[in-house]
């Protein structure tokens, strides 16, 4: 048999099994997530475990917090590297694992239902299919959970000494654990007390129970009732409301309180009839252990397994065609820029970005397209959306954030979507362009359709996190259109975009630099789709931007000028006009041109 080795790495402990000729060992070490562990930190975890175990030929880890495609790949690339000699690797969560745990090895659809310190419910099918709910952690999610369990004690306690001026017995019990004289002193207790500190006073609610305490029992009974009302909707989103599916009971709070568990196995069974209902005795670790061993039995040809039942990829242009890319083609003009004298370079970098225009202009009947899908969107409720990553993206994002200054628009008409988020405005994210299901995903969860248009942007045109977001919103029946400056870019046959702006602007004079030309084009390109668009729909009178949104003195100056321009009204009855007008420069000019006509 081959070399096998299984690891479950949750927020206690990671407890490792390899198993070699029937024979397995055990081994344990330190607590991981993925999401609190930077790049260095989980190498160094995963090394850890790869000094004490030999080399194995296949590997399955499941770590708490690879929520995502991109989290279990992020898991695969650090193990790869730890055991590049390994054939295959599966990275997964603990919940895959845990799954894999069950004994019952009969084809079913099973949902696991976990509550210790936290909470999630996660549903697999035979064929890989996956269905998850929670696992939103303490602060959005965590019902059911022992943190909610002992949070939800605190509250009752403080709320019914307020109401009724006694201090329950419940209150009681947790003070004497927290070596705590008063309940005012929890106030500053629970504003340092981390999750598991808090989690930890389900103990207090069990035992109270335990002694027939009214509050602790409402506080176990609603948290039964939500972790069952959790699973069966699991259940349904992965097997339909009726087919028998086999519920598995983990966590902490469930193995250890059995009366609890037994609580939420019957509301279970009443919800669906003919489930069954089983605690999960075996750890994880094991499951990791029987899925490597299911990764072994495959042809070694892959490397890295993706994780069970993952969408079809989402069709992207080779890597090779980057290579291609006029972006990524070295300048013969600026082939000795590092000994070009510096007015020489600054000359030689006007004359290269004077050349966009033209190159624009050959793609005016594609930009006049969009143009016109822009003005239809907004004049029928929809949204222009832009997405991209580094360069590309923040343009987007400015060029969005400017319209509802400008053209006083709704937040909501022109958005900017950016691989890696909110972080990556202002410095790289490492690997987020590489993922096109999270640009599919971020276009799913802007909730896309049919009155909007997208558009991608991609200098190179081979961006993963672009290529899913056009994926996606021609899905979803979205305009799309990519605007890009390779000439030479092969479209991918099952993902095509309505329309494809293709400047040839030529080579960087910095090889690669987007941010340069590439960077300058784009930046001219969306000025026009948005202006133009803005003009049409009538937030424009001649040159003037009579629908700005006065926010700042400056703004409020210009809005001045605007409406005296417009009225030839002097600047205090136009200051006047505004301030009545909340300064919208549309009512003001209409108030001004009233009181004109009145005045003949």
């Amino acid at each position: 048999m081959a070399d096998l080795l299984g690891i479950e790495c949750g927020a206690t402990r990671t407890v490792a099994l390899f198993e070699q000729a029937d024979e397995v060992q055990r081994a344990v070490f330190g607590p991981a997530n993925l999401r609190l562990l930077s790049d260095r930190q989980l190498a160094a975890h995963l090394r850890k475990i790869a000094k004490a175990i030999d080399l194995p030929k296949a590997v399955t880890i499941g770590m708490a917090g690879a929520r995502t495609t991109a989290d279990k790949k992020r898991l695969q690339k650090a193990a790869v590297k730890v055991w590049p000699k390994a054939s295959h690797i599966h990275a997964t969560n603990d919940l895959e694992t845990a799954l894999a745990a069950d004994n019952q090895r009969k084809p079913l659809d099973r949902v696991l239902v976990l509550s210790g310190t936290g909470s999630c419910c996660f549903g697999q099918a035979p064929d890989g299919t996956t269905a998850k709910l929670g696992g939103w952690g303490h602060i959005l999610g965590d019902k059911g959970s022992g943190y909610e369990i002992g949070l939800r004690a605190l509250k009752a306690c403080v709320f019914y000494l307020d109401r009724d001026g006694t201090w329950s017995a419940l209150g009681q019990r947790i003070l004497r654990r927290l070596q705590l004289n008063s309940p005012d002193q929890l106030i500053d207790w629970v504003t340092g007390a981390a999750k598991p500190e808090i989690a930890d006073l389900a103990r207090e609610v069990f035992a109270a129970h335990a002694r027939r305490d009214k509050i602790a029992a409402d506080i176990l009974d609603g948290a039964a009732s939500t972790l069952a009302k959790d699973a069966c909707a699991c259940a349904r989103k992965l097997a339909g409301k009726t087919k028998p599916v086999r519920f598995l009971l983990a966590g902490s709070v469930l193995l250890k309180q059995p009366k609890f568990a037994a609580k939420v196995a019957k509301s279970i069974r009443s919800r669906r009839p003919g489930s069954q209902v089983v605690p999960l005795n075996n750890e994880s670790a094991t499951g990791a252990l029987e899925l490597a061993r299911r990764l072994a039995k495959r042809p070694s040809s892959d490397k890295v397994t993706t994780p069970l039942g993952q969408a079809p990829a989402i069709p992207v242009p080779e890597l090779a065609q980057l290579g291609q890319a006029p972006t990524e083609q070295r300048h013969p003009r600026s082939m000795n820029l590092d000994r070009l004298p510096l007015g020489q370079a600054i000359d030689l970098f006007l004359d290269e970005d004077s050349r966009i225009p033209a190159a624009i202009k050959a793609e005016k009947n594609k930009l006049l397209r969009v143009v016109r899908w822009v003005v239809d969107a907004f004049k029928n409720g929809g949204r222009l959306f832009y997405s991209g990553a580094g360069t590309s993206g923040r343009l987007g994002v400015l060029d969005a954030s400017e319209c509802p200054p400008t053209f006083r628009a709704d937040p909501e008409q022109v958005q900017g979507i950016i691989a890696g988020g909110f972080p990556a405005i202002f410095q790289a994210v490492e690997g987020a362009e590489d993922n096109a299901e999270a640009g599919a995903e971020a276009v799913r969860f802007r909730g896309t359709g049919k009155q909007d248009v997208f558009i991608g942007i991609a200098a190179s045109g081979r961006t993963p996190f672009v290529w899913g977001g056009i994926w996606e919103a021609n899905r979803r029946g979205a305009k799309t259109a990519l605007l890009c400056f390779n000439p030479r870019l092969k479209i991918p046959r099952d993902n095509k975009p309505n329309v494809v702006i293709n400047p040839k602007i030529g080579p960087e004079l910095l090889t690669g630099s987007t941010r340069l030309k590439s960077g300058t084009a784009t930046k001219l390109i969306l000025n026009i789709i948005t202006t133009l668009a803005m003009v049409q729909i009538g937030k424009v009178v001649g040159n003037l931007m009579v629908d700005l949104d006065p926010s700042n003195t400056k703004l409020r100056d210009r809005a001045v000028r605007i409406v005296r321009q417009l009225t030839n009204a002097d600047e205090s009855e136009v200051r006047e006009a505004l301030e009545k007008s909340n300064w919208v420069v549309k009512i003001a000019i209409a108030r001004l041109a009233n009181r004109s006509l009145e005045m003949r």
